[in-house]
Order: structure tokens, then C-alpha cells, then sequence
């Protein structure tokens, strides 16, 4: 885990005052020291306004420039720029223009302080988030919202699980909250400016008029952005230092590297037995997720403890199985990984040679497979291992295929893992991504996030409609008849289709939120809520996505007291909607990538493998600004992701692709999931006999039970709502079980967050 912080009080919040002629003392804490500090952080600049970095940064992730005494950045990610383009966005940043903080090519947070204000940039998609809390006075910033929450000794947030259940992918629902009461979420695409602890959230990105459509591209020119942003993202990550780990006695040449079970070498290449060297000084057992304890003088390192059933026996073991030295990539037989993959192995001169290990001609790039051997994925996965067989055959790729059986199901190893910033589906299949990720590279290139920014949600119809480019729809509409089959009713699935999105694009966004609130109050034990995802076709998902917000797949188990809740905030929102500046299409594909991400945040901290970096670059900002500038006459096309990554390769000169590729796979998802339903239904019978879910009023149990029972009978269910219900479970067993808190000092918070239980459910 890495995460940073810092914050900024009024004059009489802080501790000392800032003099216009004081020296420049960024590089160490003031005197005396502050009152509060994280847990084994880093102090990039002082008082007033003080910034840390927390956790296992290397030392090329943590960039500080000054263009004077007053004005400074600091760049905590995977940043391709150069230290006087940080210093020209900074400058323009001075000036207001906050879009220049997030123009460079990479993942990254950057914050710019000038003078007395703050300005801490999130990314567009939301996998760099950045949290708030008022606190002392002022206003407290993280990118990681359980240290927050410990601060200003956050309770849990019953209402905020709830709409995160119910309505995951709705804006509306989830507004700006976070799941511990105070801690508020920056929305993607917007900056957080702080003023001596007053605090401002504005956004970046310039908004399109709902009157006008925005003048679109040329279809060649957006594909050549996106080709010129994909491979900038890519040569980005494979340009930067390479990091190896050495396993046995923690050394590794050249120091600067991060060692599995030792944390961070520092320069000498050298960690003592048993523990791991925290930047800023103190030493720590070994472990691995947020609030171990606090050790004599420095303690843990947030991200760096263990959560209840989380040995650091078993992760140590999983941690020696990878990964391996430089940069690895996914390759699964899908058209984003193997792009991402063949970009990176074909790109001239990389990958180089990290740290000091390999010939100095360069190196193969580590290609992994996974290979469910317990699932019956059908002829897709078959299928998706040929192509990536056929992909693999580049002498340029090292390939190596990770099988697995029943151990690496989803739901399996419940019990152990590390304490996620937030509840989220990949926890429940966190073991099966670990072993695959353990595989990989110190730097692993995965393919998440393509679908959301390059594939058209279909809302998006509706957009068209809006613009009077009926003709357009004529394709997509096509493909779906075909998509379920030969049947009687495929001859008025077009018909059908037009009729939703033609209601779409003439329903108000405050009547449609009306609509999500009334659809919440007629709730059935195991039949779907009205609009939520069906179990069917591609059809009846896509009729039941042509709307502005509707329930999520595990909104048919709540009780009908979490889902009035629910329909309480949405009626709230559509009285604050006063007129949307976005067509549906933008707005559910711009909330789709946003909960996507989340996601993949959530996937980084549950299948963490220490010292491995992920680099999901179809997250990336100026990737997202690419693949929105594609029109969308060119995303409704059926085959339009895979088309457009074949230009991409076209363009850098791969042109040669197994047949099949670009192929949809989800067959392979669902088998997999019911095939671990089926594996661990005792375990998780056990785990919802007295669920903490059931405490809070959120779900019944026996509920719950029944559902899990069909499902692993074959029962038609929707796998992915069961999927968030164990994994919130899951969550909140180990958010309860945690020790310790991320702060120490003599005005430390007396309590970590939520502790004493879960409160009991408020009466409506």
C-alpha cells in the first residue's frame, strides 16, 4: 500500500506560523515536531501545509520540483514527464489552469502548493483518488480514505454501503461519500484546492452543452490519438528505472529495489533479517496491509500491517512464488492485454535490463497466461488460450502459463488477506489474481479498463438519437438481433431497442432518477428489481442499461429498509438536479469507468504482491481524453474495440494477429464464479450464519443462504451481485478485526476508525 497525506489549517489550526522569510526546510519535519504524524511516512515539505509520502515508494515515484521557495510540486506515481515540464505545468497551475497538473502522460497524483494554497489534482477515470476530512480545524487530504477516517475517528457509514450495494455504478446514490462518516471522496475529474484549511472542489475538464453536440474528430484522427496516447503509456512505463527482487538474504545489486517480506533498500541493497527499513527511519516487522500496530520509536508502516487470518507466514509464501525481475504483462487471448503486451515487446529498445541483471541488449518481456483448469469456461477459454499461444510465438515474449484448480476459484481463501481501502468484488477473488500476478513482472502491464473507455455503453444510443444520427443505430441494433440467436422475437429486438433508447434520450435526468427511486421500493427475495441487470442475454442487458440510473445485481438481496434508504438519496438527488450539462451515453459511461476503476483500485490492495507495481495505462488520463474524443457513430459499431486496438498495432507496425482476437469473453467470467460458489458454499454458508451485513440491517442471512444454495445448484442468479455481497462481508470482518491506526505523536487520535462494532441501524 502507498499512499499520501497532508493538510492545511488556518492560523489558528496550526501548529506554527509560516514567516515569508523563513527558510526553506521541506527536507525535514520542523521544530518542535508536529503534533500528529503517519505511521513510517516520508515528509516531502513542512509546515505550514505538511505533505507525506507513506509506505514502500521507490525512490523514482516521489518527484519534488521548486520553481521558488513559495511554489512547489511533488508527483507521487508513474509520471512521464520531465522536471521542467513539471515545472511548466506548475506554472500554469499557478495561474489556474489545473488541467496542465494531469496533461503528462502516466498514473500519478500531483499536488502543487503556491503560497497558501493547496491543489491536489484526481485522475479522470478514479483510480487515483483523493479523499477529505475536516479536521483541526482545517481540511485533511489522503489519497486513501481508512486513514482519514482514522483521524478524525470516522464511524462507518451504514447509509453510504448501502447505495454502494444497491446502486454501485449510480453517481447519484454514492454522491461524494466514502464508507466512514466525515471522509468525503474528490469526484474523478476534479481537483481539491485548499486556502488555509477552506476548501474547494472544482473541476478540470471542460463541459459540453446539452443544446449543442460537441464538434467530434475525424474517425482517423481519434484513432490515431488513441494509438499516440496507448503507445506514450506504455513507453512511459517501460522507460522508467527497472526494479528486481532478490529473494533468501534481501540483497540486490545496484540497491534502490524492493525485496518481498523486506520492504525498502535504501541505497545499500541490504534489509536486516526478519524486517523492512521504512524511509524516514525505524525499522518493522514484516507484514502486509493497513494498521499492524505501532512499533517503539516509528511502528509500521500503514499498508504495511495484517488484518485478522493474514499471516505473514502465508504471504511471504505467495510473495517468493514472484514476482519476477522488469516488466511483465498479462496476455489472456483478449485485445487488450495482447495489445498492451505486443506494444510493449515490440517497441524498439525495451524492455532494458533492471538493475543491473541481463546482458545490456535488452530482455524478453514476461507474458502470463492463467489457466483455469477447475471451471467449465467452455470453448472460450480454449479458444483464449489458443490466441494467446498464437500472440505468445513473438520471439520477443517469454510466455508462461499459470494453471490453477479449485485453490484459485473464486471465494477461495477468504479468510486471508489484506484490508482493502474499501469493500469491492475483487475481494472475493483476490487469491485467484494473486497467484496469477506473483507471476508477472515488478512491473505488470494489465489490460483493465479498455472496456470502459473504448467500448460504447448503451446509453449511448440515446445520444445519437439526441443528435439525429438515427442511421447510426442501425449496426448496433443489427448486432444484438443476432447476439441472442435465431429466435421468433429477434425480428423486433431493433424495434424494441429504438423504442428504450428513443425513451432515453426524451426522459429528463430528474425523472429518470424519480423512476431509479420508485423501481427500489418493489423488491423481491430472489426475483430482479425492475431495471436491475438481468441473468439473460446481451439484449435484455442492454435494455436494461438505456436508463439514467438503475439498481445494481445484488440490490434484489437487501431488505427493503436499506433499499428506502437508498431511494431516499436518489429522490434527494433529483430535487438538486437543476438541468445536467451531460447527455445519459456520457454520463453512464463516464459513472461505468468511474465504478470500474474504484474496482481496480480495490483489486490492487487485495491482491497486492510486494514489491510488484500494476499499470492499468487504459486508465490513464490522457488515454481517457483519447478514447473520449472518438465519435461515437465509431463506438457503436459492433467490433469497435478490437478495431481500433488493431489500428493501434497496425501503427506501430503489428499487423499480424490470431484468428478470433477481439472476441467477447465473458462465458469464462460467470463459469468461474459458480464454480466457486459451488467450491466454498460451506465456507460461505458459515460466513453468513451471523453476518455483520445482517447486523447493520443490510441483508437477511437466510436471504443470503438461499441464494448462495441456488447458485451453486445452477439457478440462474446474477453471480456478480453474490459477488459483492460476500465480498462487503468479507470487508467488514476484516475492518473490524484490524489493529492499531495509521498515527502516532502525542495528539494522536485516542481510537482507530470504527471501533466498538458496527452501530446499529438508524430508524428511517
Amino acid at each position: 500500500m502507498r499512499w499520501l497525506v497532508g493538510w492545511s489549517r488556518g492560523a489558528a489550526g496550526s501548529g506554527t506560523e509560516a514567516r515569508a522569510d523563513a527558510p526553506d526546510r521541506s527536507d525535514r519535519p520542523e521544530s518542535p515536531g508536529p503534533p500528529v504524524e503517519p505511521v513510517g511516512a516520508r515528509l516531502l515539505w513542512g509546515e505550514p501545509a505538511p505533505l507525506w509520502a507513506v509506505g514502500d515508494w521507490r525512490p523514482d515515484e516521489v518527484r519534488v520540483v521548486h520553481a521558488d521557495a513559495d511554489t512547489r510540486l511533488a508527483v507521487l506515481g508513474r509520471c512521464g514527464a520531465s522536471d521542467d515540464a513539471l515545472r511548466s505545468g506548475l506554472l500554469a497551475a499557478r495561474g489556474g489552469a489545473l488541467r496542465h497538473l494531469t496533461a503528462w502522460p502516466g498514473s500519478y497524483t500531483a499536488v502543487a502548493r503556491v503560497g497558501r494554497r493547496l491543489t491536489v489534482a484526481g485522475d479522470l477515470a478514479g483510480a487515483r483518488p483523493v479523499f477529505h476530512a475536516a479536521w483541526s480545524g482545517g481540511t485533511a487530504y489522503a489519497t486513501a480514505a481508512l486513514p482519514l477516517a482514522d483521524l478524525v475517528e470516522a464511524e462507518l457509514d451504514i447509509g453510504y454501503l448501502a447505495a454502494l450495494l444497491a446502486c454501485p455504478d449510480s453517481p447519484e446514490a454514492l454522491a461524494d461519500g466514502t464508507p466512514y462518516t466525515g471522509v468525503r471522496r474528490v469526484p474523478p475529474g476534479h481537483a481539491l484546492v485548499l486556502r488555509d484549511g477552506a476548501r474547494d472542489v472544482t473541476g478540470y475538464e471542460p463541459t459540453s452543452s446539452l443544446a449543442v453536440a460537441a464538434p467530434q474528430l475525424d474517425a482517423r484522427q481519434a484513432v490515431e490519438g488513441v494509438r499516440e496516447a496507448i503507445v506514450e503509456a506504455v513507453r512511459t512505463r517501460l522507460a522508467a528505472p527497472r526494479h528486481a527482487v532478490e529473494y533468501g538474504d534481501g540483497h540486490v545489486p545496484g540497491g534502490g529495489a524492493y525485496v518481498p517480506g523486506g520492504g525498502h533498500l535504501s541505497g545499500d541493497g541490504h534489509v536486516p533479517s526478519g524486517g523492512a527499513h521504512v524511509p524516514g527511519g525505524g525499522h518493522v516487522p514484516d507484514s502486509g496491509a493497513y494498521g499492524h500496530g505501532r512499533a517503539p520509536g516509528m511502528g509500521t508502516a500503514p499498508g504495511m500491517g495484517t488484518a485478522t487470518g493474514a499471516g505473514p507466514a502465508h504471504r511471504r509464501t505467495a510473495y517468493r512464488r514472484g514476482p519476477a525481475p522488469g516488466v511483465g504483462a498479462d496476455l489472456s487471448g483478449g485485445s487488450a492485454s495482447g495489445t498492451l503486451a505486443l506494444l510493449a515487446a515490440g517497441l524498439p529498445g525495451l524492455p532494458g535490463t533492471p538493475l543491473g541483471f541481463g546482458n545490456g541488449t535488452g530482455e524478453r518481456l514476461l507474458a502470463v497466461t492463467f489457466n483455469d483448469l477447475a471451471s467449465d469456461g467452455g470453448r472460450t477459454r480454449e479458444s483464449e488460450l489458443e490466441r494467446a499461444r498464437a500472440i505468445a510465438a513473438n520471439p520477443r515474449l517469454r510466455h508462461v502459463i499459470v494453471a490453477a484448480g479449485t485453490e484459485a476459484l473464486p471465494y477461495a481463501e477468504l479468510y486471508d488477506g489484506p484490508l482493502t481501502d474499501e469493500p469491492g468484488p475483487a475481494i472475493a477473488s483476490a487469491a485467484r489474481h494473486r497467484r496469477r500476478l506473483a507471476a508477472g513482472g515488478a512491473d505488470h502491464l494489465v489490460g483493465h479498463g479498455a472496456r470502459q473507455v473504448l467500448d460504447a455503453h448503451p446509453a449511448r444510443l440515446a445520444d445519437l438519437l439526441m443528435d439525429r444520427r438515427r442511421r447510426h443505430l442501425l449496426k448496433p441494433v443489427s448486432a444484438l438481433a443476432r447476439a441472442d440467436g435465431p429466435s421468433a422475437h429477434s425480428l423486433f429486438v431493433p424495434f424494441t431497442v429504438y423504442r428504450a433508447a428513443r425513451r432515453l434520450a426524451r426522459t429528463p435526468y430528474r425523472e429518470g432518477l424519480e423512476a431509479a427511486a420508485a423501481q427500489l421500493l418493489t423488491p423481491g427475495a430472489y426475483g430482479p428489481i425492475p431495471g436491475a441487470p438481468a441473468t439473460g442475454g446481451p439484449v435484455d442487458a442492454s435494455l436494461a442499461a438505456l436508463t439514467w440510473c438503475r439498481p445494481g445485481p445484488a440490490a434484489r438481496w437487501l431488505t427493503g429498509e436499506a433499499l428506502a434508504e437508498v431511494s431516499v438519496r436518489l429522490q434527494s438527488a433529483a430535487v438538486r438536479a437543476n438541468g445536467l450539462a451531460q447527455r445519459p451515453g456520457e454520463r453512464r459511461a463516464a459513472a461505468a469507468l468511474s465504478r470500474h476503476a474504484a474496482d481496480h483500485r480495490v483489486l490492487e490492495q487485495a491482491a497486492e504482491v510486494r514489491g510488484q507495481r500494476l499499470h492499468a495505462p487504459f486508465l490513464d488520463n490522457q488515454v481517457v481524453r483519447a478514447c473520449r474524443a472518438l465519435p461515437e457513430a465509431l463506438r457503436v459499431q459492433p467490433g469497435a474495440r478490437a478495431s481500433v486496438l488493431r489500428s493501434v498495432l497496425a501503427g506501430a507496425g503489428i499487423r499480424e494477429l490470431p484468428p478470433g482476437w477481439g472476441a467477447p469473453s465473458h462465458a469464462a467470467h460467470a463459469a468461474a464464479g459458480r464454480a466457486g460458489i459451488g467450491a466454498s458454499l460451506g465456507p460461505l454458508q458459515d460466513l453468513f450464519a451471523t453476518p455483520l451485513l445482517a447486523d447493520a440491517g443490510l441483508v437477511d442471512a437466510g436471504v443470503v443462504r438461499g441464494a448462495l444454495r441456488a447458485a451453486a445448484n445452477g439457478a440462474p442468479l446474477a453471480l456478480d451481485g453474490l459477488a459483492e455481497l460476500v465480498s462487503a462481508e468479507v470487508w467488514l470482518r476484516r475492518l473490524l478485526a484490524r489493529r492499531g491506526t495509521c498515527w502516532t505523536g502525542p495528539a494522536a487520535p485516542s481510537r482507530r476508525a470504527v471501533a466498538g462494532g458496527v452501530p446499529p441501524r438508524p430508524s428511517l
